[in-house]
């Protein structure tokens, strides 16, 4: 049996469908809070509803008398942790509800596995880790204590508390840094949704540091299928671990850090223009200045994921961006 928090969420709702039609046993959880689009949740949620194997909880994975709850209502084998408060400029304004369903709420989450005997624990954590590193591509093995906003101080946070578990306690513990998804069911928020909503009404677009920021745009496909592998294959310790010289990505414990991400950057305006070709329509673009809290780039060393699981996302972005177009004009038909 599986638990899956976030089930409502973008990857939540693309994940459960992978694991339901594989015939496996789910219990999802989602707190369905006001912060995220309600609509889209609830829909995405109706997609899942009727499917067998599929046991849907609305819980708050702060609380910690229910996630107790439920750890001892179910026996575990995995738990994929998705469930979080998204959003680098969310966090800004929201600071404490950002840590309280970020931090809090996955240290809910890790210490009813330790206490549950769950074999392994595979969590969301975000390529915004990287913060102030202008080392490009990104690797799992260069350092990442510089995060530049509060969203990617709560991941970075997360995947310590990870490690201080797997080090105490011998839980094996994943944590897959995501870089820019998109697709069907995306976030409102996101460029993608944003972006196709105005340019089809006719609306202006803003466009950060005049489209020059660069994103390793991964399609949800490729992140589920890297979320499938890698829950198959728990983390172990690494033998050849040096601590003179400790390797962020691994450890002497049974802990491991993997990059998700496409492996080609492309620019903003680039991708602006890719969006333009697939709706037929022109964008009418406002150019404002870089937030504080955003990354100039990102870009994805997957190598040790390769590795690891005999694969690595690869989708272009004309075919992912295909995709999203045919799925938002159903949507909103």
């Amino acid at each position: 049996m599986i638990l899956l928090t976030g089930v409502a969420g973008f990857i939540g709702m693309h994940m459960a469908r992978r694991l339901l039609a594989q015939g496996m046993v789910v219990v999802g959880v989602d707190h369905l809070g006001p912060c995220a689009d309600p609509a889209i949740k609830a829909r995405r949620l109706a997609q899942l509803r009727h499917a067998p194997g599929l046991c849907f909880f609305q819980l708050d994975l702060a609380e910690a008398d229910d996630v107790e709850t439920l750890f001892a209502e179910h026996r575990f084998e995995c738990v994929i942790h998705l469930a979080a408060q998204t959003g680098v400029r969310y966090s800004m304004e929201h600071p404490h509800e950002c840590v309280r369903n970020n931090v809090v709420a996955f240290a809910n989450v890790i210490e009813c596995c330790r206490r549950h005997g769950v074999g392994h624990l595979l969590y969301a954590s975000s390529s915004s880790t990287y913060g102030a590193n202008r080392s490009m591509p990104f690797s799992e093995h260069h350092g990442a204590n510089h995060p530049v906003s509060l969203y990617a101080a709560t991941k970075r946070s997360d995947e310590l508390l990870a490690h201080s578990y797997s080090h105490l306690y011998g839980l094996p513990t994943t944590g897959l840094r995501f870089f820019t998804v998109y697709g069907p069911w995306g976030r409102p928020d996101m460029a993608p949704m944003l972006f196709a909503h105005a340019i089809t009404q006719g609306r202006p677009i803003q466009v950060f540091n005049s489209g020059r920021m660069l994103r390793d745009f991964t399609y949800i496909d490729d992140v589920v299928e890297s979320i499938a592998r890698v829950a198959e294959r728990p983390a172990m310790s690494n033998p050849a671990f040096d601590p003179a010289q400790p390797d962020p990505a691994t450890s002497h414990a049974p802990y491991r850090i993997y990059n998700v991400g496409n492996q080609e950057p492309v620019a903003l305006g680039d991708f602006i223009a890719e969006l333009e070709r697939a709706l037929g329509r022109k964008a009418e673009r406002v150019m404002r200045p870089m937030p504080e809290a955003d990354m100039l780039a990102t870009c994805a060393d997957t190598r040790d994921l390769q590795q690891a699981i005999q694969w690595a996302p690869s989708t272009p972005l004309a075919t992912g961006i295909g995709h999203f177009v045919r799925w938002f004009h159903d949507y909103h038909a």
